[in-house]
């Protein structure tokens, strides 16, 4: 690379550094590294929360400090331990400082392929990595960087949310062969990880356009290779055309409110259920909300994704389009669509996404009222125990517990409907 960028210093006083050498005994100095993302922010004028160390010492000289072996998908075990001003420390054993510069070449892109001692001074840059970082320019460390763990294809997709640049180097070795049946080995909760790491970042849509543009994960994502072909919907209300670019406006148009990734995530995802629509009825849709529903479960429980998402997820696939005719709506009707939200948690994300779907916008004028009416206890709304106990001398028998929630259904569309006509509590009973 032309223009090297000479390898910085790093002052023995850091205040990062001095922390984290409190952790080890002066004599061990001289054999520990600051390496990976430590050694990046590190370089960046960033505070790192973490410290990741390479060290040539002995693995009884850190259990005997509190650190503890973690074994790893990815080769040798991790030596962690957490401390509070320092964060989690990872520590990897190389068998004399002389094997550092084999341990970078060992890793991913050369942006993170340096280190420094962890007394500070001149970084150790043999891979020009401090160039390829000032650029965010990703350049795979060795020709075999991707196939040594083709995970690594989704670290690069991710890191271009956060508008790092694939270099040629990557882009032909990415290129040079199919990656399906490498994927198909891989932990999928890798791959999960990866992209929701991608969601938090400015640009999430780069990452799935990116596995499209070079067709690697069909075996991890195969819903996001069906999207292209599949019509979004009638052209008067989908000019987008296809479902991949109705998916990538609403995620557009939600990342530039929110910054949560679920709600990202859901915002992509939200019309899964059109993947499940006979090609025959294109490009009607009918009834896709109910079949997402039921598909985001075991497409989050394949993914291995936190169950707060799955439940998410299928609410809001289900929801939606209801929400989008909200002005057509009862009052029974917003209120049963309140207590879904309140249920499944999505009482913010569900607004957001109607205001956000396919960038056309709407509003839920009343949806905050709804909102609260519904999450009112029996008691709350003035309903006595003795209403659902019924009345045995009458002979009425107790509700069921469909009845009992029919009750305090109508209940909270009767507090709806007295606090949009902005009338005062009823007295307690």
């Amino acid at each position: 690379m032309p223009d090297r960028t000479p390898p910085p210093s790093i002052p023995f006083d850091h205040p990062y550094l001095l922390a984290a050498r409190r952790l080890f005994p002066p004599a061990l100095w001289p054999r520990l590294f600051v390496v990976g993302g430590t050694a990046r922010d590190l370089v960046s004028g960033a505070v790192p929360n973490d410290l990741d160390l390479v060290a040539a010492v002995a693995a009884g000289d850190l259990a005997a400090l509190g650190f503890r072996p973690v074994a790893t998908t990815q080769g040798a075990a991790i030596h962690f331990k957490y401390r509070p001003g320092v964060g989690k420390v990872e520590i990897v054993l190389i068998p004399a400082p002389e094997a550092l510069a084999d341990d970078l070449r060992r890793r991913d892109f050369t942006a993170t392929a340096f280190a420094l001692p962890i007394t500070g001074g001149a970084v150790y840059d043999p891979l020009d990595g401090v160039t390829a970082l000032h650029r965010r320019l990703l350049i795979p460390t060795s020709p075999e960087s991707f196939r040594d763990d083709p995970i690594r294809l989704f670290r690069a997709f991710r890191l271009l949310c956060a508008g790092w640049t694939l270099s040629p180097a990557a882009v032909a070795l990415i290129q040079a062969q199919g990656w399906e049946a490498a994927l198909a080995r891989c932990p999928v909760e890798r791959f999960s990880g990866e992209m929701v790491k991608a969601l938090a970042f400015p640009a999430p849509q780069r990452f799935f356009a990116a596995m499209l543009e070079f067709d690697v994960g069909q075996s991890l994502l195969p819903e996001l290779f069906r999207m292209p072909a599949v019509v979004a919907g009638p052209p008067e209300y989908h000019p987008e055309g296809d479902l991949f670019s109705h998916a990538l406006e609403t995620l557009a148009a939600v990342t530039a409110q929110s910054a949560e990734p679920l709600a990202r995530f859901c915002g992509f995802f939200h019309d899964l259920g059109k993947l499940a629509t006979d090609p025959a009825l294109y490009p009607r849709h009918h009834g896709h909300e109910e079949a997402g529903a039921a598909l985001a479960l075991t497409f989050c429980q394949r993914l291995r994704l936190p169950a707060v998402w799955r439940t998410a997820l299928a609410a809001l696939c289900r929801d939606h389009g209801k929400a989008r005719r909200w002005d057509e709506l009862r009052d029974g009707t917003r209120v049963t669509l309140a207590e879904a939200a309140v249920k499944a948690g999505t009482t913010e994300l569900l607004p957001l996404l109607v205001a956000c779907d396919g960038g056309r916008g709407g509003v839920m004028p009343g949806w905050e009222t709804a909102v609260a009416a519904a999450r009112l206890s029996s008691r709350e709304l003035g309903i006595r125990p003795e209403q659902f106990e019924g009345d045995a001398a009458a002979g009425i028998p107790p509700l069921t517990p469909t009845e009992r929630q029919g009750l305090v259904h109508q209940a909270r569309v009767a507090e709806l409907r007295r606090r949009l006509r902005g009338e005062s509590p009823p007295p307690s009973p």
